[in-house]
């Protein structure tokens, strides 16, 4: 059985304190270690290994490809270690730990955040920590147990569940359409007021989808649209929508409560903005499931199940 000596596991706390400090000083702080200590560890770990890891300068260090890769096995063993001690500790049947989640962050407020409050209540020996943001956190590198993500997946080191597909519609509000004839047909749409979302990949470009049953292939028509407000959040471009601005595209979790009060109107209902894209929780690849994580993965994905924005009770 292969074992790592306490002089490895030296070694690589080093690696991984240089790879979150940026210096040998501030990583001796972390470490509570002399800097030439640490240094001279580098140096064995380098020697064993025969690969250089980091170039020193007098000023700042830079880790090399090798070194980088590294970083990041080490990380991911570091956390497989972890987990399996904090599995046994809660046992298979205890729920209790820390989950640290990524959540996005305009999605997360409005449909997520309800969930995570009945979970706590449900698991009070669970800390949840939650960080909203739209960025697409490194879910490996920054340490998160999970994260909920919407849309297409390209990371092949996370594992995926997908929890439920996600359509992007058009509407307008009544107010708009009284004033404007509603378009017939995609092309129509350039010659509206088409309010626009930076943040889409296409953007200025509309790609509209329709489905012509199972059978047949699915349709699909591009224009170029323009308008009056352009953002790259969506949730100013459906205030906009709901005061009679413009026409909004947006996703169905976004939009369907402000259809069923009827203070939104789909347009063009037998299209789509783009394909259906989906909802996922992803986790890193090879991670343990601890008594937490599997109780809240169930829970996530039963409240997903039924895409609770497509009810008029929500």
């Amino acid at each position: 059985m292969e074992m790592l000596d306490s002089q490895h596991t030296d070694e690589l706390a080093t690696l991984l304190a240089l790879a979150d400090k940026g210096s040998f000083a501030a990583a001796g702080r972390s470490l509570k270690r002399h800097p030439s200590v640490l240094s001279k560890r580098m140096q064995a770990l380098e020697r064993r290994l025969g690969v250089r890891l980091v170039e020193r300068t007098t000023r700042q260090l830079h880790f090399t490809n090798e070194g980088k890769l590294l970083v990041e096995k080490v990380r991911q063993a570091t956390h497989l270690i972890r987990d399996a001690e904090q599995e046994a500790a809660q046992g298979a049947q205890e729920v209790r730990g820390r989950l640290r989640l990524s959540l996005p962050a305009t999605m997360g407020r409005r449909w997520i955040s309800p969930m995570l409050a009945e979970f706590a209540l449900a698991y009070p020996e669970v800390v949840l920590e939650v960080e909203y943001s739209e960025r697409i956190v490194d879910i490996v590198g920054e340490r998160f147990d999970a994260a909920i993500r919407v849309g297409n997946l390209s990371d092949s080191r996370l594992v995926a569940t997908r929890l439920c597909d996600q359509y992007r519609l058009l509407c307008a509000s009544a107010s708009y359409l009284e004033r404007h004839a509603a378009p017939k047909k995609p092309a129509d749409l350039a010659h509206h007021n088409c309010l626009g979302y930076t943040g889409l990949l296409s953007f200025p470009e509309w790609t509209l989808v329709q489905s012509a049953g199972k059978r047949a292939a699915k349709v699909a028509e591009s224009v170029r649209v323009s308008g009056s407000i352009l953002s790259n959040d969506n949730e100013a471009l459906l205030h906009a929508a709901l005061k009679g601005v413009g026409i909004i595209a947006g996703s169905d979790w976004q939009l369907m409560p402000a259809i069923h009060t009827g203070e939104l109107i789909r347009i063009l209902p037998q299209w789509t903005l783009g394909d259906a894209a989906g909802i996922y929780l992803v986790r890193p690849s090879g991670q343990y499931n601890t008594a937490a994580m599997t109780a809240f993965k169930q829970w996530v994905a039963g409240a997903f199940a039924a895409a609770p924005w497509r009810s008029a009770s929500h």
